[in-house]
């Protein structure tokens, strides 16, 4: 009985259990971890498209509530994305310039997107393109895409969405 009460330490094996579950634990946890910051960008993605897009609707709307004339010329979108950010002078004394944005909101998934003063990182689609055009014509933002090929945790493509 003695001798076990001055027993201080750990035994070669309870050392090696508790290694042993600490590892399986580790391997578990770690491709939790790796798919808690992809998952982060993509919801941002997933909010900046809804972001801009919203915005995009709401120039156009604010376009069809002008009065005709020589100011109402074009499709109704904005003709880059700067210009949600700029305003634009619908033509009412009252209102001036009306802005639709307060920032560039960025592509969280391209690196290089705060660079890009015209696209933001994103690819643009114009009024007049198909559905699932890959190549903007220039004459105005009818809508924006991710331009990555990449495949995202639900198995949908980027630049799908």
């Amino acid at each position: 009985m003695k001798r076990m009460m001055n027993h201080c330490g750990v035994s070669l094996l309870e050392l090696i259990v508790t290694v042993t579950i600490l590892g399986i634990l580790a391997a578990g946890v770690m491709p939790l971890i790796r798919n808690t910051t992809i998952r982060s960008k993509e919801v941002e993605l997933h909010r900046n498209l809804r972001i801009i897009r919203i915005a995009i609707d709401d120039y156009k709307k604010t376009f069809d509530m002008m009065p005709d004339g020589p100011l109402k010329t074009g499709s109704g979108y904005p003709k880059d994305l700067q210009e949600l950010v700029d305003g634009h002078d619908f033509g009412d004394a009252k209102v001036g310039s009306v802005k639709f944005l307060r920032r560039k909101i960025l592509n969280p998934l391209d690196p290089k997107s705060s660079a890009d003063d015209k696209q933001w990182g994103w690819e643009l689609r114009c009024y007049k393109d198909k559905p699932d055009s890959i190549k903007w014509c220039g004459d105005d933002v009818f809508d924006v895409y991710a331009p990555q090929d990449g495949t995202a945790l639900d198995g949908t493509k980027y630049n799908e969405w």
